[in-house]
């Protein structure tokens, strides 16, 4: 069975502001090559690299790391991990963004023995955010999603992440549910929201 981790039948270019025309990006299908960048974007994205907690940045990319590894070797039939690309000649680590997209079932958040689409980590290289990439990165999941045969897609963010919430809310994604966050070993961390967005019959939109 070929896994959608593989297929590379979601390739499209993306269409970036002036400051960055100067680069050619694509968005395509993972492949076993790209695991290393993938694991060290999500990491840089959600762990900081400084302060107390940097000497486990390396523990945390390969744990990442190792995760992607094994969903790569069990591959789901309604799996697919995105990646952004920059295909300009001069590129020497060519992967800015990525995103993973799968299908989650019976869960409290949902109505019991549904199963839906919940996409996770989103993540885009600093130093080409706000550039229309994570936008990208989400409405080829949105098409992937109405092309397993769902009409709805869910995912959560932070409530303090407010520049994520924005772009969520941008692209028409609303709050499903807010969740109180009971960690006792990060009493002060921001609760998550479950957002959802029902989709449009028009794959091109």
């Amino acid at each position: 069975m070929t896994s959608w981790f593989f297929n590379t039948y979601h390739q499209e270019p993306v269409i970036v502001p002036a400051d960055l025309s100067e680069r050619q990006f694509q968005i395509r299908a993972a492949t076993p090559a790209d695991l290393y960048g993938v694991a060290q974007i999500i990491t840089e994205s959600f762990h900081s690299q400084k302060g107390i907690w940097g000497w486990a940045f390396p523990l945390l990319r390969l744990g990442i790391y190792e995760d992607l590894k094994h969903r790569l070797a069990t591959p789901a039939p309604h799996h697919v991990c995105l990646v952004a690309a920059d295909t300009t000649k001069d590129a020497a680590n060519n992967l800015v963004g990525t995103v993973e997209l799968g299908i989650r079932f019976s869960h409290s958040w949902i109505q019991t023995g549904r199963s839906f689409p919940y996409l996770s980590n989103l993540a885009v290289r600093p130093q080409y955010r706000r550039h229309g990439l994570a936008s990208g990165l989400l409405k080829n999941c949105e098409k992937v999603s109405q092309e397993w045969g769902f009409q709805d897609l869910y995912l959560h963010v932070l409530e303090n992440n407010y520049q994520a919430r924005q772009l969520y809310c941008k692209l028409g994604y609303r709050v499903h549910k807010v969740e109180s966050n009971w960690n006792l070993f990060l009493p002060k961390s921001s609760n998550q929201i479950l957002l959802h967005k029902h989709l449009s019959n028009d794959l091109s939109t």
